[in-house]
C-alpha cells in the first residue's frame, strides 16, 4: 500500500514508522512547508491518504484527496461541523472515508465500555457523570475530540443527559468535561460516575503515540479497497 501522509509532525512520523514496519510505503508527505504539493497529480499512485493536520486545513486536505478518488483516514479533530461535506464528497467520488476522534485500539475499547456503562447507569440516577481529559501543552483543541466522543456517547445512551459542557460552566443535564494541559502527556481520559457513597470510573492512558499510529494504519488497510463511509467499529468488528 502506498500512503500519503498529510500532516508530517510527530504523529505523521509515528504513522510512517508503523506503516514501514507493516510493509507499506509512504509516497507523499505533506506538511505546512509544502502544503501546495497536495494536488491530484501528486496523488496519482497513492492508495490511501492518512490525514492528521490542523482543524482549519483538514476539510481542504480531505477534499483534495476525495476528489482525486483517494480513500482518506482522518484523525484531525476540531473541524467536525463540516464533516457532512466530506461524507458527501466521498460518496460523490465513489471512494472511502473514515474519521475517528481517536484511532487507538484501546481508546475504542474505552468507547464501547463507556456506552455500556452509560446504559447501565440510566437505571441508577443517584450517580452523576463527569469526564476529565489531560494532554500535552501543544494540543490545540479543548476538550479533546476523544472526550467529546465519550460525552456524546453518554448522551446517546443515557436519557439523563442532553450534551456536554465545560466543567466550570456546569449546566443542568449536560456532561461536565474538564481539560488539563500539562507537560508532554500523550493523553489520559477518565469517565467517572459518582454517588454519595462511591465512584465508578473507567480510564485510558496513552503511553505514547504508537497506539494511535497503529490504529490509523490498520484503518487505512481496512478501507483501501472499499467504497463508503466507515467507523472504527467497522474496522474492529464491534
Amino acid at each position: 500500500m502506498n500512503i500519503a501522509l498529510i500532516g508530517y509532525g510527530r504523529m505523521g512520523h509515528a504513522i510512517e514508522e508503523i506503516a514501514l514496519k507493516r510493509g507499506h510505503a509512504t509516497g507523499l508527505a505533506i506538511d505546512i512547508d509544502n502544503a501546495g504539493e497536495l494536488t491530484a497529480d501528486n496523488l496519482k499512485g497513492i492508495d490511501v491518504a492518512i490525514e492528521f493536520s490542523f482543524p482549519d486545513s483538514a476539510l481542504k486536505n480531505i477534499s483534495v484527496c476525495l476528489e482525486a478518488g483517494v480513500p482518506v483516514v482522518s484523525g484531525t479533530t476540531g473541524w467536525l461541523k463540516d464533516i457532512d461535506r466530506a461524507i458527501s464528497l466521498c460518496k460523490a467520488n465513489n471512494t472511502s472515508f473514515i474519521h475517528s476522534s481517536n484511532f487507538s485500539i484501546g481508546v475504542n475499547l474505552l468507547f464501547n465500555l463507556n456506552k455500556e456503562l452509560a446504559k447501565q447507569m440510566d437505571r441508577h440516577r443517584n450517580y452523576n457523570v463527569s469526564i476529565e481529559e489531560i494532554h500535552h501543552v501543544k494540543k490545540l483543541d479543548a476538550p479533546s475530540g476523544t472526550a467529546i466522543t465519550l460525552a456524546d456517547d453518554i448522551r446517546d445512551n443515557n436519557s439523563g443527559y442532553e450534551g456536554w459542557c465545560f466543567a466550570n460552566e456546569k449546566e443542568g443535564k449536560k456532561v461536565p468535561v474538564s481539560s488539563v494541559r500539562e507537560g508532554m502527556i500523550p493523553g489520559i481520559h477518565t469517565v467517572a460516575w459518582e454517588s454519595e457513597n462511591d465512584i465508578i470510573s473507567i480510564r485510558h492512558e496513552s503511553k505514547n503515540r504508537k497506539g494511535l499510529a497503529l490504529g490509523a494504519v490498520i484503518a487505512a488497510e481496512f478501507i483501501q479497497n472499499k467504497k463508503g463511509v466507515f467507523t472504527m467499529n467497522d474496522v474492529l468488528g464491534f
